[in-house]
């Protein structure tokens, strides 16, 4: 839990309470899922976000794991 709100924190810079409208989550979306995300309103992308769950759990882990790896390295 601690790395979805880390992530998100950082990607929803300027868009926190309207992560839909962040260009970098559309765009991240977009690429993750296709052409179906493109430019979701709200309910949409909770409903993608909610949907696509396990799949975003599985990014999230991913995401932490390359953080901490640059950790590391510095």
């Amino acid at each position: 839990m601690f790395h979805a709100l880390r992530y998100y924190w950082v990607a929803a810079s300027g868009y926190r309470l309207c992560p839909w409208k962040s260009p970098y989550l559309r765009w991240r979306l977009e690429t993750f899922l296709g052409p179906e995300a493109a430019n979701p309103g709200a309910g949409k992308f909770f409903g993608i976000c909610w949907r696509e769950r396990t799949r975003l759990r599985s990014f999230l882990a991913w995401a932490a794991e390359r953080e901490s790896a640059q950790r590391q390295r510095s």
